[in-house]
């Protein structure tokens, strides 16, 4: 007879209090959820209030400001982007306000869906800079928020999580991108969130395998199921695209990641040929579930443009099929194309097929020379930032009291320290993945790789460096992996843990001081001309 029999007799267990370890387990539960959620909105509420703050200022188009608001207005009235006079931007500021907007169609280089966002804002507060870089503030603040969630899945650590978020927070390209009305703030946020659709999927797919084994089931044939998170991730990213063309190579890169999952989690159930199994049942699951459903909302980006056609009117080149059999382009890369009847296709969609091809050629051979386009390879380092806004103001004027005047500029730098401190995240994350076969280093790698690399074909294109803010939430996973590395893993000695500590905090605070010390370029805050140039660290910055 055991012990616990000998001190506690069957009757008088029978009315003894009932075990305690539930109810204190579901405690516990609620307050690691809890604390999940406090310190991530904790710093989205930091993030918000830098990237609201005199939002409306300056009260001028920044950099292609011109371009997409404007754009996103004609969308809001039209259905497709119409055409506007040169002094268009002097009326539109102008106080009363003119709206000079014309119902000639205009050619437009990218898709139309960041500018479909952008008009919430313009609807809700009309055509002023706050209402048209509400939407860009408001899903950077959003995106702070899913860094600090996405990390703490990613690293199963709430610390770690809320570390990625607020180096987020003081990046200074991020918080530049929130605050105008650009669209690569909007392609940021759905790449992200289409990566931590992805990370859900895998945790639920784990789950179930792990339950199909407990059952009995063979890890090569056990089937999957449908996967909805899958399917939200294709839309998110397909979103993406529907911004910029750039999310198409990050769709390809996520859908490999996709599939590595699924081998790596059929593997560890046992699976023998689990490289098989990957391929013939999760990978054609994996193609229809991302870019099935990132084509569909794809096309249905061009919803406005394809409905407009009404009375002969509409879009530009809405009506280029009218009257015409085959399709466009006659060439790609040189090799011609065969032209065959496709009448059997909607007129509307081979118009469209034919604006691709001209918004391809446009993208692809933009060689314009620019004061601010820069090479790739100077991207990490923060080489070549681009001056989105500048304004000499006199002495005695606007409040500045310098006697050699004053300087107001919004500049899209990264916060130096920041992303230095990425590029030797970078490495140990390659070292990581490489010699430890880190699955968490393999998944930031991968987006790494799909937002960056493709950049390298088009060297000689005019581009900018403010393309990488699509890349900031993946520099601060890496740099947060890389200090939680240093703080010391959970076992460590006390000693170890206080020095690893010591040495993370000084670099978070390095990191927050270097942000705050370059604060005033980017919201366009007037300074003393000397101060200005104080922060002109290296003279590609000017």
């Amino acid at each position: 007879m055991t012990q616990a029999a000998l001190t506690h007799p069957p009757a008088a267990r029978a009315t003894a209090d009932p075990d305690p370890a539930p109810a204190r387990r579901g405690l516990l539960h609620w307050a690691a959820d809890r604390s999940g959620w406090l310190g991530p909105i904790g710093i989205a509420i930091f993030a918000g209030l830098l990237r609201f703050w005199h939002l409306g200022y300056p009260n001028a188009f920044v950099f292609d400001e011109t371009y997409y608001p404007k754009d996103a207005w004609s969308l809001l009235q039209q259905g497709y982007e119409g055409t506007w006079p040169d002094h268009a931007n002097t009326d539109i500021l102008a106080v009363p306000q003119a709206v000079p907007l014309g119902s000639a169609p205009e050619f437009i280089a990218h898709p139309p869906l960041g500018k479909w966002v952008m008009t919430i804002g313009e609807q809700l507060f009309g055509l002023h800079p706050f209402g048209w870089r509400f939407m860009t503030a408001l899903l950077g603040t959003v995106t702070v928020l899913m860094l600090a969630r996405i990390g703490r899945r990613l690293f199963g650590s709430t610390l770690v999580g809320c570390t990625a978020a607020l180096l987020m927070s003081v990046d200074g390209l991020q918080l530049v991108m929130s605050r105008v009305g650009l669209l690569d703030g909007i392609q940021m946020f759905f790449v992200l969130a289409s990566f931590g659709a992805l990370l859900i999927d895998r945790d639920h797919v784990r789950a179930r395998l792990a339950l199909a084994v407990e059952a009995g089931e063979d890890g090569d044939t056990v089937r999957l199921g449908l996967r909805p998170w899958r399917i939200a991730a294709g839309v998110l990213i397909g979103a993406a695209c529907a911004v910029k063309w750039n999310g198409a190579p990050i769709l390809a890169a996520f859908g490999v990641l996709t599939v590595l999952w699924d081998q790596a989690g059929r593997r560890g159930t046992g699976a023998r040929h689990p490289w098989r199994s990957m391929l013939r049942r999760d990978a054609v699951p994996a193609f229809l579930a991302m870019v099935g459903s990132a084509l569909v909302v794809y096309v249905g980006a061009w919803s406005g443009w394809l409905a407009s056609g009404a009375n002969g009117g509409g879009g530009y080149d809405r009506h280029w099929a009218d009257g015409r059999a085959g399709l466009s382009p006659d060439h790609v890369l040189g090799l011609p194309l065969p032209q065959v009847p496709m009448s059997w296709v909607p007129a509307a969609l081979r118009s469209l097929w034919h604006y691709h091809s001209q918004m391809y050629d446009f993208n692809t051979g933009l060689s314009t020379p620019h004061t601010y386009q820069s090479n790739p390879f100077a991207w990490l380092v923060d080489g070549r930032p681009v001056s989105m806004y500048w304004e000499q103001v006199p002495a005695g004027t606007r409040g500045c009291t310098s006697s050699g005047g004053c300087a107001a500029q919004i500049l899209g730098l990264g916060t130096p320290f920041l992303w230095w401190a990425a590029c030797f995240a970078l490495v140990y994350l390659l070292w990581r993945w490489f010699f430890r076969r880190d699955w968490r280093s393999g998944a930031v790698l991968c987006a790494v790789a799909g937002i960056y690399l493709p950049w390298f074909q088009y060297q000689e294109r005019t581009i900018f460096s403010f393309y990488m803010v699509v890349l900031v939430p993946f520099l601060c996973l890496a740099v947060a992996q890389m200090l939680g590395a240093i703080l010391g893993p959970a076992g460590c000695s006390p000693e170890r843990r206080r020095y690893g500590a010591i040495g993370a905090g000084l670099i978070v605070l390095a990191i927050v001081g270097c942000f705050a010390f370059f604060y005033p370029l980017y919201t366009a805050e007037v300074i003393p001309m000397s101060s200005w140039q104080d922060r002109m660290w290296f003279t590609s910055w000017i």
